[in-house]
């Protein structure tokens, strides 16, 4: 495996985005394992995703783990807020039992565990739920992994955090998250899908991941590769949906169940 970022001569974006859209494993394989968990990850390969997502939280010893929440109550049924402990502290918790008696067991991981589990011609997209300060952290794990630029995307809805991660990482892609919301009088989208290119392109970010059941259109994707920028969608598992925003032309579709919506819509599952 590559050492500290070396450049490789990769071509499986290039082919990925030749017709296809990138499948991303929503939390790993979410909707039958225990999300942010190895077991999900392992098995988002399994079911054919081209990519997982994580999301990740700092402790107070500064080790960075994979997890979605900003305390372990959901998942783990007692509550820890993360960055108030140890990493032992959370080491400790089961947070597999919730989803099933198999998983029982499953722990939280680092996320230097995750980026191991990351195989040649696969990405990682790592969703920042935190405070800046995880930033210096992050950079020392991701580094220390040894994955290629191309391997390794960071995604945040704060846009001065994901502004701040491209300045630390300007070799790997960068994407500004945005969720959308309708007024109920007008039908209009806020924010709209203009501003929301204004904000990635203010960033200097490479793309924006946005919720699929906003204005996410042709026009859309067209207006931000106008300006260089990728269309990413979340968190789709509807068949229809998917559907849809492939026929828009967006770069990549987030969801927790890769498998199923590739067969629904008969495409091969490699």
């Amino acid at each position: 495996m590559c050492m500290m970022f070396c450049i490789l001569p990769w071509t499986f974006y290039a082919e990925l985005h030749a017709g296809a859209p990138e499948w991303v494993a929503h939390r790993g394989a979410s909707y039958d394992a225990p999300e942010n968990t190895l077991p999900a990850v392992r098995l988002a390969w399994e079911k054919g995703a081209d990519a997982v997502e994580v999301d990740i939280h700092m402790t107070r010893d500064h080790q960075i783990v994979a997890i979605h929440d900003a305390d372990t109550q959901r998942t783990a049924g007692k509550k820890l807020q993360v960055d108030a402990v140890d990493y032992a502290d959370l080491k400790t918790l089961d947070v597999g039992s919730w989803k099933a008696a198999r998983y029982q067991g499953t722990t939280i991981p680092l996320l230097r565990d995750v980026l191991a589990e990351v195989p040649e011609g696969k990405r990682i997209f790592i969703e920042i739920k935190c405070p800046q300060s995880v930033l210096p952290h992050l950079e020392k794990v991701v580094r220390q992994a040894g994955l290629a630029p191309e391997q390794t995307v960071f995604i945040a809805f704060d846009w001065e955090t994901i502004r701040l991660t491209k300045l630390r990482f300007p070799e790997c892609n960068c994407y500004g998250l945005s969720g959308f919301k309708r007024d109920k009088e007008t039908q209009a989208w806020q924010p709209t899908p203009d501003q929301v290119i204004q904000k990635a392109l203010k960033a200097g970010v490479d793309g924006v991941d946005v919720y699929h059941g906003g204005p996410v259109d042709a026009d859309f994707v067209r207006a931000a590769k106008s300006h260089d920028l990728e269309v990413h969608v979340y968190t789709v598992n509807d068949p229809e949906d998917a559907r849809r925003v492939m026929e828009a032309g967006v770069h990549g579709i987030t969801t927790d169940r890769p498998a199923y919506l590739k067969e629904q819509l008969g495409l091969p599952n490699e």
